[in-house]
């Protein structure tokens, strides 16, 4: 029986996307229990979400799986691949180049002290 469907699973336009990039099985260690597509929902799910990992709904793979999954892609660098093939996926259908020639770095944003000026560096009187 197949599950209902939750607002952070993946399209089937968006699982074509994203398939290429998500690795397959080795056949190394244990036999494969759970599709790819669901490990992707489920961390999506979480991530979307904002529940903990041990509050993933029943319909999902189990949560150390999952878990264990999202860490190792994450440690391979695998997400911010994805992120960047995304991102340039993007610009390209935007007609822009599929690296972007420049930057900008707001200074205003950034926070530094919450006391200004030479009350932040000068040591207090005794």
């Amino acid at each position: 029986m197949k599950r209902r469907a939750y607002p952070s699973d993946l399209s089937d336009e968006d699982w074509q996307r994203l398939e290429p990039m998500i690795p397959v099985h080795t056949g190394i260690g244990r036999p494969v229990k759970w599709s790819r597509r669901e490990l992707v929902n489920a961390m999506l799910y979480v991530l979307r979400s904002g529940c903990q990992w041990r509050m993933l709904p029943h319909e999902y793979p189990p949560y150390g799986t999952v878990f264990y999954h999202f860490r190792q892609w994450r440690r391979t660098g695998l997400w911010e691949r994805i992120n960047q093939a995304l991102r340039e996926q993007v610009r390209v259908a935007a007609g822009r180049e599929a690296q972007p020639s420049a930057g900008v770095v707001d200074s205003q944003s950034a926070k530094t002290t919450e006391k200004g000026a030479n009350a932040a560096m000068m040591e207090p009187r005794r």
